[in-house]
């Protein structure tokens, strides 16, 4: 989130805008996002540094034999390191990373849903084939409501045609 939120803050402070464009301006929302996510990352390493979760082994085992029973987890919590799920953090970095570099050739519908699906997965959703089609009609919408209704230019990549 904080990575994010680095990544927001450049693009505003790098963003070329015109003396005459109307306040707030185009560098609000980005600036209220960047704010968002360095708060939210503050608040997510506070949370996890008091209340670290004990690694769940296959079967559904604790770590070091206890069960994952939530009584014997919280018991046990003082006795393990803070552990991270790399899988899920590469999903959705890939997926942002992917979104990036995607949104000029697929354009936004495309692009979006893709990123959408990558966080589903990386949230552990199991269900490939309904969260596309979620992310899909999402991004749709998304790109109505900002493209043709408020006039933002989206791009349009392949499905420019259509």
């Amino acid at each position: 989130m904080a990575a994010f939120g680095t990544y927001m803050l450049y693009g505003v402070l790098t963003m070329q805008v015109a003396e005459d464009a109307d306040k707030p301006g185009p560098q609000f929302v980005p600036m209220v996002i960047a704010t968002a996510s360095y708060l939210l990352a503050a608040l997510l390493a506070v949370a996890y540094i008091r209340t670290p979760e004990a690694p769940v082994e296959a079967g559904g085992a604790v770590a070091g034999g206890a069960s994952a029973d939530p009584d014997d987890i919280a018991a046990a919590q003082g006795r393990y390191r803070t552990f991270s799920d790399y899988a899920s953090l590469a999903w959705a970095i890939g997926g942002f990373a992917g979104f990036v570099l995607l949104l000029e050739p697929l354009g936004w519908i495309l692009a979006a849903a893709g990123l959408y699906w990558c966080v589903t997965r990386a949230m552990g959703s199991t269900k490939p084939l309904f969260d596309a089609t979620v992310a899909l009609t999402v991004s749709s919408i998304i790109y109505l409501a900002l493209g043709v209704s408020l006039g933002l230019n989206l791009p349009s990549g392949i499905l420019g045609g259509l």
